[in-house]
């Protein structure tokens, strides 16, 4: 009895919220390493890799910038502006949701607040129902990924600038794998699967015949696109009205 009554007591929701911001946060760091490795096989040197990490902190409009860079060189860099700064203004969304959550506490928490708040603090923070454990999770999350990215981007740049072209063992596709690795868990809905199957389409049958970044920029407006029409957006919720 006695041991039945300490298994079955509930997990106060601060610790579940440290534990998924934990788990998340490394999970989400070791793709620092594909970055680092990416960012010196495009030319950059290991202090431009890590002052990327340091002060632009997102991953896809990181991951965006070296790629485009890679396949385009200097004569890519408006495009490859243009792509990372369109994959980053999610977080802007993200800090309008976020406000009312960690925000109201001063400046410098604010500004500290927006530094972090990416798709994986904001996951695990709107993932909790308990206000202070949506807090925990959002400063757990975003602490931990932004040490674990910024140490894992290190050491794939010495990794980098070591082993010269690591296009040879492949890591040019790591940036491929790790986009599909984000998107893969929110393809819940036909509309969802519907946008990143159009966008897919859209961008390798333009990747041929625009400058590098474009096809990007061209898939995202998939997005847009369906989100203002709200195409296949009707069926999916009278289906998941009729399960619940």
């Amino acid at each position: 009895m006695g041991l039945r009554s300490r298994t079955s007591r509930p997990v106060p929701p601060l610790t579940v919220a440290t534990r998924q911001g934990v788990a998340v946060g490394i999970a989400t760091a070791a793709y620092g390493v594909s970055f680092g490795a990416l960012a010196v096989a495009a030319g950059l040197d290991v202090w431009q890799t890590c002052v990327l990490s340091l002060l632009m902190f997102t991953g896809g409009s990181q991951f965006a910038l070296v790629g485009v860079l890679a396949s385009g060189g200097v004569s890519a860099g408006p495009a490859a502006i243009a792509s990372a700064v369109l994959l980053g203004s999610r977080n802007a969304a993200y800090g309008m949701r976020m406000k009312p959550v960690v925000g109201g506490n001063g400046w410098l928490r604010d500004a500290a607040a927006a530094w972090i708040t990416i798709d994986e603090s904001t996951a695990v923070a709107l993932a909790q129902d308990d206000p202070a454990a949506r807090r925990r999770g959002f400063w757990v999350t975003g602490a931990v990924v932004y040490i674990g990215w910024n140490l894992t981007t290190l050491i794939g740049a010495l990794i980098g600038d070591l082993l010269g072209d690591t296009r040879a063992y492949g890591l040019d596709a790591a940036a491929a794998a790790a986009f599909l690795g984000l998107l893969w868990p929110r393809l819940k809905s036909h509309q969802t699967i519907a946008v990143a199957g159009a966008a897919a389409v859209l961008a390798a049958a333009l990747t041929p015949v625009v400058a590098p970044g474009l096809p990007v920029i061209a898939a995202a407006l998939v997005a847009v696109l369906v989100g203002t029409t709200n195409w296949l957006g009707s069926r999916d919720e009278p289906q998941a009205e009729a399960g619940t």
